[in-house]
C-alpha cells in the first residue's frame, strides 16, 4: 500500500526536535490542522512561542520541501500565548527571501524609542563603521542613543569605540558601557577577542533576547542594532523579539554588493519591517587637496537599488584616507575629523535618518508609558 502524502509529512515533522522542550514538533503539540491534498498542497498551523527557536519553522519547511509530490507549502505561524498571526499569502519563499511565513507579533518596548536595524547583504561594506558614526552623530545632535552589536560572528563595535572592559552587572541587569554619548552592548565585551564565533540558531536568539531584555538601557530616543551581514537567525530573532521601527540597508556601489543588499531589503519587507532607506558607502574618493572625486568602484549602485525598491537613497559616504585607522584606534571619524568629507556626509546621514524615522513614526507611533 502506497504511503499517503499526509503520512509522509507527519513522519518528516516528527523528526524535527524542539531543543527547548527536548521533544519533536508533533509530540510537543506545535503542529495543528495539518492537511495534505492529492494535488500536493500542504498546509498547517505552527504554534511557535516566544521562547522557541524561530529556525524551527525553516527546518519544517525544508523537510517538507524534500518530500516527493509536494507542490505547495503554506504555514500559518501563531503565538500560542497571543492572538493568531496573520496568514502569509504566498505558498513558499522564493530564493533569497525569508522562509517560514509570518512571525508572531513582537511586543513593543517604549523605552527603546525608535528601533532601527542596520543591515547589509554582504560583509566588507562598512556596515559597522556607518552604524558607529551614525550613532555618535545622533548623540551629538542631542538624542539619547543606544547601539546594540548583534553581529555575533564579528562583533566590531568594541574596537570602533575603543572599549575593551567587561560590563558590570547590578541588580541582575547588565550595565551598558558608554562612549561618545552612546550606550553600548556587544558580545565582544563578554568573550575573549580570539574566541571563535561558532553559534547555532537557538544560541543567537538567546544572545539577542538577553541584550534586549537583560541590559539596563534606560530611556532612549534611538536604539540602533548592528546586524550581521546577510539574512539569517539574528535578523529573524530581532524582528520576533521586539518591534523594529525601520531598517537601513548599507551597500557599496558595485553590482555584487547591490544584489546582496536587494535580498536583505526584501527580507525586511517579508517580515513587515519598513526599509527607511539605502546608504551607499565607499561612494568615490574625494581628494583632500583638490576636492576632485574619483570613482574607485562602479558608480550609482545605491541609486539604482533605491530606485528599484522605490525607497530613498539617504546618503553617500565617500572613501577617505585614515578612516580605517581611526576605526581601529577607537575614534569615530565624526569625532576625529569632524570637518572631513566622510564626517560631513555621515552627519547629514544622521539628519536624513532622523527625518525618515519621524515620517515612519507617524504610521507606527511610539507609545511611551
Amino acid at each position: 500500500m502506497t504511503e499517503s502524502l499526509e503520512a509522509k509529512v507527519t513522519a518528516a515533522l516528527s523528526q524535527i526536535q524542539n531543543p527547548r522542550l527536548d521533544n519533536d514538533l508533533l509530540s510537543a503539540g506545535m503542529i495543528r490542522d495539518l492537511a495534505a491534498g492529492d494535488d500536493g498542497r500542504v498546509s498547517f498551523t505552527f504554534l511557535l512561542g516566544q521562547e522557541d527557536p524561530a529556525t524551527l519553522v525553516r527546518e519544517a519547511r525544508a523537510a517538507i520541501r524534500d518530500i516527493a509530490g509536494v507542490s505547495e507549502i503554506k504555514i500559518n505561524v501563531q503565538d500560542p500565548a497571543g492572538p493568531p498571526a496573520q496568514q502569509h499569502a504566498p505558498p513558499g519563499p522564493s530564493p533569497g527571501t525569508m522562509p517560514g511565513g509570518p512571525l508572531p507579533p513582537p511586543a513593543p518596548v517604549p523605552e527603546f524609542g525608535r528601533v532601527v536595524a542596520i543591515s547589509s547583504g554582504k560583509g566588507g561594506v562598512g556596515k559597522s563603521t556607518v552604524a558607529t558614526n551614525l550613532a555618535v552623530a545622533l548623540a551629538q545632535s542631542g538624542h539619547k542613543v543606544g547601539l546594540m552589536d548583534a553581529d555575533v560572528y564579528g562583533p566590531n563595535i568594541p574596537r570602533m569605540f575603543g572599549i575593551s572592559e567587561k560590563p558590570l552587572v547590578l541588580g541582575g541587569k547588565i550595565q551598558p558601557l558608554e562612549a561618545f554619548g552612546v550606550k553600548l552592548m556587544s558580545l565582544g565585551f563578554l568573550i575573549e577577542r580570539d574566541a571563535p564565533a561558532i553559534w547555532r540558531g537557538p544560541i543567537i536568539m538567546k544572545i539577542v533576547q538577553q541584550f534586549l531584555n537583560d541590559v539596563e538601557w534606560g530611556d532612549l530616543d534611538y536604539f540602533l542594532v548592528d546586524l550581521p551581514p546577510g539574512t539569517g537567525d539574528a535578523q529573524l530573532s530581532l524582528v520576533q523579539a521586539t518591534h523594529v521601527s525601520g531598517a537601513l540597508i548599507i551597500t557599496t556601489p558595485q553590482e555584487l554588493a547591490v544584489g546582496d543588499a536587494l535580498r536583505g531589503a526584501k527580507m525586511f519587507e517579508r517580515v513587515n519591517v519598513p526599509v527607511l532607506g539605502i546608504i551607499e558607502n565607499m561612494s568615490g574618493f574625494e581628494c583632500p587637496h583638490c576636492g576632485e572625486v574619483t570613482e574607485i568602484f562602479l558608480s550609482g549602485g545605491g541609486t539604482r537599488l533605491a530606485s528599484e525598491l522605490d525607497i530613498p537613497l539617504l546618503g553617500k559616504v565617500p572613501l577617505q584616507a585614515r578612516l580605517t585607522d581611526q576605526a581601529d584606534s577607537g575614534t569615530p571619524v565624526v569625532v576625529a575629523e569632524p570637518d572631513s568629507p566622510a564626517a560631513l556626509a555621515l552627519r547629514a546621514l544622521a539628519v536624513a535618518v532622523d527625518q525618515a524615522a519621524a515620517v515612519k513614526s507617524t504610521e507606527l507611533p511610539i507609545i511611551r508609558g
